[in-house]
This record gives structure tokens, sequence and C-alpha cells, in this order.
């Protein structure tokens, strides 16, 4: 499974908060059964390490200036 990228360095570094990003990202990548398991298992753990490392386990944790990267070279392939 490839894992989406994901800007939650930087963001509110609240649990519920970075779940819900990354379970956003997951859903606008059409992984919605993954989400899913994503946010049952974080909400299972039993530490903020332990749901930091099950997020990182379903998205590819960046910053936003990692998601204009990845913008920048799907344009320039849209272009050639």
């Amino acid at each position: 499974m490839e894992k989406p990228k994901c800007a939650l360095i930087g963001k509110d570094g609240n649990i519920f908060n970075l779940v819900g990003l990354a379970s956003r990202t997951l859903k606008q990548n059409g992984m919605q059964k993954e989400a899913k398991e994503m946010c049952d298992k974080v909400y299972s753990s039993h530490s903020y390490y332990e749901a930091l490392n099950i997020i990182a386990d379903y998205v590819d944790i960046t910053d936003d200036r990692g998601l204009e990267e990845e913008e920048d070279e799907e344009m320039e392939w849209e272009e050639e």
C-alpha cells in the first residue's frame, strides 16, 4: 500500500486533530477502509507516541512544504 502524504509537522499536536487530518487525507485518496481502521487503532492505543506511530503506518508524515513539492512534481508531469 502506498501511503499518501499528510502535512502533520507544524500542526496542532493534539492527537484528535492529527488523527482527523490523517483520516481526511486517507479518505481524499479513496482509502475509507484504512481511515476507519487507523482511527480505531489510534483510539485504542495506550500512549500519544503509540498513536503517532499508528498514524505513520498509514500516511507519510510531512510538512506543508513537502505537499507543495509533490504538487509541483504532479504539475510538471501533466505538462509533459
